[in-house]
This record gives structure tokens, sequence and C-alpha cells, in this order.
């Protein structure tokens, strides 16, 4: 039976699978602010472990987890080097700078990614003018390029160019990188020092992220995650599925990127104006331009496929879990029957 609607507006859309269900209705809980909740702390070492880091703490949502590292890392009236497009800068509500009192210093990232010699000329002319940083950020996978992921050999370079100043990685979608470049988390974690997961994207749980680096980081940011209204209790009912989500839902995101590429193709094939964001697509995001974004999404709507625009001109499809080929046949025979010229 055919959708009512195509939902491709974000991969924050999907819903708990049935063992996921299963699991939350017979979660063992307890108290967090204890640490008495076995099933939290369970997710917590299996994330811990996945990404290489010797802790982890369990949060309500991604953009908590990104605040409460950052208060975590930087001291008020220091600096942040972070690309210009990344969603801590843009997409966080300004809370770096009303949470934490913290600047950014911004850098071109037009592909998602900028090179170890702009973090180095950053770094060496923050201190011309009293800049003191505090924090090196990076987005991986990077959702305004397009998905697009960091690979290896700039994540070493980025590394040596930061030297002592701690790295955080926002991996809302670590593991579309995970999968997209054949490393493992663990692997390409290596090169940070604290790093950001979302369970509730494309893994398709309901609630949570994780925030994972040292144990005495993990303390400190326990601290700043009550500071911010983020304690839990029972939160083991909602912790069930992040485990199931971990161990089973990471491998199937590689079907979320080929329907992405089939996507990619079909508007390639039909919209006026070009966007290089649809070469070469690597995981589930796909951006392209249009002359009127906020027209498109309402033409496709009325069409059968809901959608966001990011801006006048920019729209984004994003493939997940709650779909199916049939989503993808039926979203391209959509696109295919809207005329050109209203694109």
């Amino acid at each position: 039976m055919k959708r009512e609607f195509i939902d491709l507006r974000s991969d924050t859309v999907t819903r708990p699978t049935e063992k996921m269900r299963h699991a939350m209705a017979v979660a063992v809980v307890g108290d967090d602010l204890y640490r008495d909740d076995p099933t939290v702390v369970e997710l917590e070492e299996l994330f811990a472990q996945r990404v290489g880091k010797e802790a982890a703490l369990y949060l309500p949502s991604g953009v908590m987890a990104n605040q409460v590292a950052i208060r975590t890392h930087c001291a008020p009236g220091t600096y942040i080097i972070a690309g210009e497009r990344q969603h801590i800068l843009t997409y966080e509500y300004g809370g770096v700078a009303r949470n934490a009192g913290v600047s950014f210093l911004p850098l071109r990232d037009e592909d998602g990614r900028f090179g170890g010699d702009l973090v180095s000329e950053k770094l060496t002319a923050s201190g011309f003018y009293d800049q003191r940083v505090s924090l090196v950020a990076i987005e991986n996978t990077h959702m305004e390029s397009g998905g697009k992921y960091w690979r290896e050999a700039e994540l070493k370079a980025l590394r040596e160019a930061a030297g002592k100043t701690p790295i955080h990685l926002d991996g809302a979608r670590l593991f579309n990188a995970h999968v997209a470049s054949g490393l493992s988390s663990a692997e390409i974690c290596s090169h940070v020092d604290t790093v950001m997961s979302c369970v509730s994207k494309g893994l398709s749980a309901p609630v949570g992220s994780l925030l994972a680096g040292t144990k005495d980081f993990i303390e400190r940011a326990r601290q700043e995650r009550a500071a911010l209204g983020g304690q839990m209790r029972q939160a083991g009912i909602i912790a069930a599925a992040g485990i199931v989500a971990l161990n089973e839902m990471v491998d199937r995101l590689t079907l979320d990127h080929q329907r992405a590429a089939r996507l990619a193709s079909a508007i390639r094939n039909r919209v006026v104006v070009f966007d290089s964001r649809l070469d070469d697509l690597e995981t589930n995001i796909v951006i392209f331009t249009v002359s009127n974004a906020v027209a498109f999404v309402e033409d496709i709507a009325g069409r059968g496929i809901k959608a966001n625009a990011l801006d006048h001109r920019t729209i984004r499809f994003v493939t997940h879990s709650d779909l199916e080929d049939s989503d993808i046949d039926d979203a391209i025979e959509i696109i295919n029957s809207i005329p050109q010229g209203n694109w």
C-alpha cells in the first residue's frame, strides 16, 4: 500500500524498531543521578568501546551533548576554531555564546572539511590578537555539504595542526561516516579528544545522544549536563533502544546511502540550478539548489513528498530506515513529473 506521504525531511523522523520497543518495555532501570540505572551504564560503556574512548555520558539530545562538551572544554572568553557551516555554529540557537560565553573563529568549509594548514594559520594568528583558542571543532558527516565525511589523512593533518589544542567531533552521523569510509568509528575518533553521536537519527532510537572522552572529562561533563537541566532518572527505558541501535542498526546505513544516491541521480537530471553537492554523493543527505526553495517544498508536499528548505534556494532530502526502495521509486516518479520550469 502506498504511503500518504514520503518523509524526506530528516533521519530524525525514524521510529523505533519492534526490537527497540520490546527492549524498552522490559528494560531494567534505576536512578541515573546515582548511577544506578544498569541499562544506561551498559549503553554508555558500549558507546565508549565503539569509539575507543575511556568513558561516555548519555544525554537527551545532540545539541545538549555538543553544548556540554563545549562548556567542559572551554573557558568563557575563549575561541573555537570551526567550519563556518557547522551545526554548532549555525543550528544550535547561539548556544555556544549563551551557554559557554565562547566565540568562534570560523573557517571556510564548503565541502564540509578544512585543512590542517588553515588551523595552523588561525592558531598562529590568534597569538597576535590575544585570542585564546580553547577548542577545534569538526562535524563528521557534515550536513550542509551533503553528508560529506572526513578522510583519514585529513583527520591526521588536523590532529597534527591542532597540537595540544583539543578537538571535539560533532559526530551526530558518525556511523554514516564509518560505513561510507570503511574506517571503524574508533579509528575515526582516534584523532579527536571528544566525540558526540546521536542514536536518534539514522540508528532509529527514539531519544538520545552520547558524549565520549577521558574518564576525567566525562566526570566534569556530567556536572555540566546537570547544570543545563539534562539530568535524567530512570532513563534506561530509552537507553535500551540506544543499545539495540548501536548493535543492530549501523550496518544497514549503507542502504540509506544507496537510496540517497538514486535520488541524487534523478534530481541531477531535472534540476535547473547545477549544484556540486549532488556529485559523488557519499552518505544519506541530498542537498541541491532551486530558484525558490519554499515554493518547491510546497509543490512537492502537494504531490506526496515532505522535505525541508535550508534557505531560500536550498533543499534537503534525507534517507533513513523508515523508507523502502518502493518509496524511493515513488519519490523519483514524483520528481520526474514536475515540469522543469517549476524548479
